[in-house]
């Protein structure tokens, strides 16, 4: 379905014609989950592009009042919640728009010391908050369960990238002590797309389709997809990452763009350079002697 500026115009003149006046435009983001406009000077329209992208709008209105409350970076607020009619079939939301611009692949951002003490902040906050009652993650299951997904992806990938060195960093990851201890609030998606920057900083984290409960190294995905080299360690060092956890993040990273490359190489330039991006961090991390913190005894 192709969302224009005039189907987003007809929805809130419909459903929130208070709204009507207000001018819409595309927000020119590359989100695969969501077409998102920018409703006047403070408000962000966004809209399902699947069934499955749907089901977070519900989600996104349950949680993030109460995780917004408790994170030191904004995030997105929920104004109002759209309903499926005969224009557009799914449930749809009207948030608060941030300020901010999306990372690139190795910017600028992505060496600062500050951007990683910021990202350390916010999962460390968001780990804090009380997990009560709270939903299982999109990325909630045992890193071990994505093997078959992720060998299926390094096949179709056979000739795009070194392979043997792909494998091997994700055996790595699968023989990292599993996660057994409580889960935890996480983001889940962590990637340029999903946060704003400003002047090496973190201005706004959004996107939390993803959120719940899960092993807390799903979120050290933003040291591969965010940071480089030692703003990464700086990261590391700043959520008291052990070995084993980090590793395993490095394995989520690792799945996760071989999924994106995979999936999006012919159809999703953008996607497709940063997955490509983040394969190459990985792999240099790998076949370097180890720098971060040691093990405890």
């Amino acid at each position: 379905m192709i969302i224009e500026p005039s189907l987003v115009r007809g929805l809130i003149a419909a459903q929130f014609p208070h709204w009507a006046d207000l001018p819409v435009e595309s927000a020119g983001a590359s989100g695969t989950a969501n077409a998102i406009y920018r409703l006047g000077a403070d408000k962000a329209v966004r809209l399902p592009r699947t069934e499955d992208s749907a089901a977070d709008v519900a989600t996104e209105h349950r949680w993030l009042p109460l995780l917004a409350s408790r994170l030191p970076f904004p995030v997105p607020l929920p104004l109002a919640q759209g309903v499926p009619d005969g224009a557009f079939p799914r449930p749809w939301s009207v948030c608060t728009w941030l300020d901010g611009t999306n990372p690139g692949p190795g910017d600028g951002s992505s060496a600062s010391d500050l951007l990683a003490a910021d990202l350390a902040e916010f999962v460390l906050a968001l780990r804090r908050i009380d997990p009560a009652d709270a939903p299982p993650a999109y990325r909630g299951e045992p890193l071990a369960s994505r093997d078959a997904a992720t060998r299926e992806a390094l096949a179709t990938l056979d000739g795009v990238l070194d392979r043997a060195s792909t494998t091997a960093a994700w055996h790595e990851a699968l023989a990292a002590e599993p996660f057994a201890d409580r889960p935890v609030w996480v983001h889940g998606d962590l990637q340029p797309g999903n946060v704003l920057v400003a002047e090496g900083r973190l201005t706004a984290v959004i996107d939390f389709g993803c959120t719940g409960l899960a092993d807390p190294a799903v979120d050290l995905i933003a040291a591969w997809y965010l940071l480089t080299d030692g703003a990464r360690e700086t990261f590391r060092t700043a959520v008291s990452a052990d070995d084993a956890t980090w590793t395993r993040g490095r394995g989520w990273a690792l799945s996760i763009a071989l999924m994106e490359l995979a999936h999006y190489r012919d159809t999703n330039p953008v996607m497709a350079r940063i997955a490509a991006h983040v394969i190459a961090e990985i792999l240099t991390d790998h076949t370097r002697a180890p720098v971060g913190p040691p093990s405890s005894p």
